[in-house]
């Protein structure tokens, strides 16, 4: 009992970084906004274009849609096809959320690894993005391993949930 307690408590500690990661997505899109929007104003009214916001940038937009992806999961706020679910009855809601998470965890497991192959190969070989700021590779490909091991756990917990028939959030979208 006192590990299926600790195991709880770590779930719900999981969970409240999942929604931190989520305003921190968030925030990522609207720095992406300012740097973005800094460099239009540069460019076009001062004639001095910056070599830091395209790159930049492109990164907040890559951590802040991949760190929203395990949020959306648990929230239930990601694209969803149920005409056919909605119309099952409650065992066999489960049993397709089931696979349907199982294949989740497959395909993550798979884009985690060799993500983190690309991550690896890139970090040793110390390439570089080749632009004028010429930032190190491996710091956009590490959000792919990063992010789906997360989405990866997400999608476990999911699965945990509901065997303990804990539902998901009614999507009201």
């Amino acid at each position: 009992e006192s590990f299926i307690l600790s195991f709880f408590l770590l779930m719900n500690y999981f969970e409240k970084l999942i929604d931190y990661a989520a305003w921190f997505s968030a925030w990522l899109f609207c720095l992406a906004g300012f740097m973005l929007s800094y460099e239009v104003m540069a460019r076009y009214f001062f004639l001095s274009p910056t070599i830091w916001a395209a790159e930049l940038s492109q990164i907040s937009l890559i951590y802040g849609t991949l760190l929203a992806m395990p949020w959306a999961l648990k929230s239930r706020k990601h694209i969803q096809i149920n005409l056919v679910i909605n119309k099952l009855s409650k065992p066999y809601k489960k049993i397709i959320n089931i696979v349907i998470l199982t294949i989740l965890i497959i395909f993550s497991s798979y884009v985690m690894i060799f993500g983190f192959d690309i991550f690896y190969d890139s970090f040793v070989r110390g390439r570089t993005t080749g632009s004028l700021l010429n930032l190190p590779s491996w710091i956009a490909e590490l959000s792919i391993p990063f992010c789906f091991l997360l989405l990866l756990i997400q999608s476990f917990l999911e699965i945990i949930k509901l065997l303990k028939n804990i539902g998901p959030p009614e999507s009201n979208h």
